[in-house]
C-alpha cells in the first residue's frame, strides 16, 4: 500500500472515531428523555456532517424570524423596503398578551421607527409583535415560503404568524423545518446565496447581537464566543407539552473556521431548564468536538 494511500486511511479512520464519540456522547444527553430531538451539525469549511432525527418536521416557533427577516432584507436588496424607512407603531400592532420588547420600549405606540429597529428586535430579542409587523410587510407568510423555495431550502414550511401560533397551540406544528434545512440555510447565509453582502453582513450582526437562550448554545462555550443564531420557544400547554425548544446558530471557531448547528426539541414532557440544558450540552460537545 502506498504511504499516501495508508495515511487516507489513517484520517478517515480516526475521523470516523472521533464521530462515532460525537454521536455517543449526545446518545447519552438525550437517553431516557421525554421528547423528540433533531441535531444536525455542519461544518462549512471541512464540509463535516453529524444528523440525528435530522429529516423530521418539527415547529420552528421563534426560528422562523430568521427565514422571515432574510425575506424583508431580500425586498430590501429588490428596492421594494428601505432598511431606514419608517414604521408605525401603535395599539393595533403593539399586541399586549405576547413576548414584546418593542412594545415596552414603546408602550404608549404612536411612533414611528426604522424598518431597521424593527428587525433588529425581531431577530435579536425575538420580538413577537415586530415579527408579525415585518410578515405584513412582506404581504403575510407566503413570501417567505415562496423565498425559501426559490433558494432551493428544502424541509421547510410557514403557514401562520405568531398571532395565529397565540390563538392555536396546534398552528406551530404547521410553520416547520428540519435540522438539516437550517443548518444548510445558514451555511447559504453564510455564502452570500441567500441576499447581498450588504444584507449579509447586517444580518449577521444583528444575529451575532442576539440576546435571548442565554441558557442554550452560548452558555457552555468559551466567553465571546461569536456565534450568530436564532432562538425559538412554545413554552408548555396545561397538559405540561413543550411544543418546541430550538436553537440555530453560526459559530466561529479560535482557528477561524465555522459550523451550523440546529437543535430542536419538540412533544417534550421536560421542564424547560432540562431542555435547555439539552441544547447546551449537545453545543458544548460539538464545540469540543471541533476543537479537538
Amino acid at each position: 500500500m502506498k504511504k499516501t494511500a495508508f495515511l487516507f486511511l489513517l484520517i478517515s479512520a480516526f475521523t470516523f472515531a472521533q464521530t462515532s464519540l460525537l454521536e455517543q456522547k449526545i446518545h447519552s444527553i438525550l437517553k431516557n428523555k421525554k421528547a423528540t430531538v433533531g441535531v444536525s451539525v455542519l461544518g462549512f469549511e471541512n464540509g463535516f456532517t453529524y444528523d440525528k432525527s435530522a429529516d423530521k418536521k418539527l415547529p420552528m416557533q421563534s426560528v422562523f424570524k430568521f427565514h422571515i427577516a432574510a425575506a424583508v432584507l431580500n425586498f430590501v436588496d429588490q428596492g421594494k423596503l428601505s432598511l431606514d424607512q419608517k414604521i408605525v407603531l401603535n395599539k393595533s400592532n403593539l399586541l399586549e398578551n405576547t413576548w414584546s420588547p418593542l412594545r415596552d420600549k414603546y408602550p404608549g405606540g404612536n411612533v414611528e421607527v426604522p424598518l431597521s429597529e424593527v428587525i433588529e428586535y425581531t431577530v435579536a430579542k425575538s420580538d413577537n409583535n415586530g415579527c408579525d409587523i415585518l410578515l405584513k410587510l412582506l404581504g403575510g407568510t407566503q413570501p417567505v415560503q415562496k423565498f425559501m423555495d426559490f433558494k432551493g431550502v428544502k424541509g421547510f414550511q410557514i403557514k401562520y404568524n405568531e398571532e395565529g401560533m397565540h390563538k392555536d397551540w396546534k398552528a406551530q406544528y404547521e410553520n416547520y423545518s428540519t435540522t438539516k434545512s437550517a443548518v444548510h440555510v445558514l451555511k447559504k447565509f453564510y455564502d452570500g446565496k441567500l441576499l447581498s453582502k450588504k444584507s449579509t453582513d447586517y444580518l449577521m450582526q444583528v444575529m451575532l447581537s442576539t440576546s435571548t437562550g442565554l441558557n442554550k448554545m452560548v452558555e457552555q462555550l468559551p466567553k465571546n464566543t461569536p456565534v450568530a443564531r436564532k432562538t425559538g420557544a412554545s413554552g408548555k400547554n396545561k397538559a405540561g407539552l413543550t411544543g418546541a425548544e430550538n436553537e440555530i446558530g453560526i459559530v466561529t471557531l479560535p482557528n477561524g473556521t465555522h459550523y451550523a448547528l440546529a437543535v430542536f426539541i419538540s412533544n417534550s414532557m421536560e421542564t424547560d431548564a432540562v431542555n435547555c440544558r439539552m441544547i447546551s450540552d449537545i453545543s458544548k460537545e460539538v464545540w469540543e468536538y471541533f476543537n479537538k
